[in-house]
C-alpha cells in the first residue's frame, strides 16, 4: 500500500486528491498539510511513502521547503504539483531534491502514474512540459538569464513578481531584511534589470508569470 501524504494549502484540492486517490487500488492518503510547518511535521510523525507537494504555500514553500524535506527525509519521494508549466521550475524542483513534477491541469490518470513512479524510486514529469525540461536541462547554463539565478535567487526572483516586497519575503522565508535585500541585487545583476518592473516584464515575456498577474 502506497501511503501518500498531499501538502496543498487550498481544501478543495486536498479533497479532489484525496477522491482521486480513493479509487486507486493499494494507495491511500496517510495525511494532509496546509503549510510547509505542517508537511515537515507530518513527514517525522506519519508512515509515508510519497509526497505531493505544492510549491506554493503559505510560509515555507518552494524551493527551500523541497531542500528542507529532503534534509530530514532524503529518501521520501517529493511529487511537486503546481500551476506553473515553465519548465524552469520543475528544473530548479529537481534539482532541489525533487523525484518528479506535474502541474494541476495534468489528468488524474497521469497524477496516479506520477505517485507510483517516483513511490518506485523513478522520475516522473508532466507530458506537457517534458520535452521543455529534457531541453532546459541540457541548455548551457547562460542562455537566458534566469537560468544563471540560484535556487534561492529564483525562489526570491519568483517571490518579487508575484508583488511581494523585501519585508514581505523576509517574513515569509524568516530571513533578514539586509540577506533579502542582498538576494535581490544579486537577481537584478545577473537578469540585467534595473526594477522590478523589469523583472515582472521578463518573467511574463518568457512565460515564468501567470499572464492573468496584476
Amino acid at each position: 500500500m502506497i501511503q501518500v501524504l498531499i501538502a496543498d494549502d487550498h481544501a478543495i484540492i486536498r479533497d479532489g486528491l484525496k477522491q482521486i486517490i480513493s479509487f486507486v487500488p493499494n494507495m491511500e492518503v496517510a495525511g494532509e498539510a496546509a503549510d510547509g510547518e505542517e508537511v515537515l511535521q507530518k513527514i517525522r510523525s506519519l508512515k509515508v511513502d510519497v509526497l505531493v507537494l505544492d510549491m506554493s504555500m503559505p510560509g515555507k514553500s518552494g524551493i527551500a521547503l523541497i531542500q528542507q524535506i529532503t534534509a530530514v527525509k532524503p529518501q521520501l519521494p517529493i511529487l511537486v504539483l503546481s500551476m506553473h508549466q515553465e519548465s524552469q521550475y520543475a528544473v530548479q524542483a529537481m534539482r532541489a531534491g525533487a523525484s518528479g513534477y506535474i502541474t494541476k491541469n495534468t489528468a488524474s490518470s497521469q497524477l496516479i502514474d506520477g505517485i507510483r513512479k517516483v513511490a518506485e524510486g523513478g522520475t516522473f514529469v508532466s507530458p506537457g512540459i517534458a520535452d521543455k525540461l529534457i531541453k532546459q536541462m541540457h541548455k548551457p547554463e547562460t542562455e537566458l538569464p534566469h537560468t544563471k539565478l540560484t535556487a534561492r535567487e529564483f525562489q526570491i526572483f519568483n517571490m518579487l513578481v508575484e508583488g511581494h516586497s523585501v519585508n514581505d519575503i523576509a517574513n515569509i522565508l524568516s530571513l533578514s531584511n539586509k540577506t533579502i535585500s542582498t538576494h535581490k541585487a544579486a537577481v537584478l545583476q545577473k537578469m540585467e534589470a534595473s526594477t522590478t518592473a523589469n523583472l515582472v516584464y521578463y518573467a511574463m515575456k518568457h512565460g515564468l508569470i501567470n499572464e492573468g498577474y496584476d
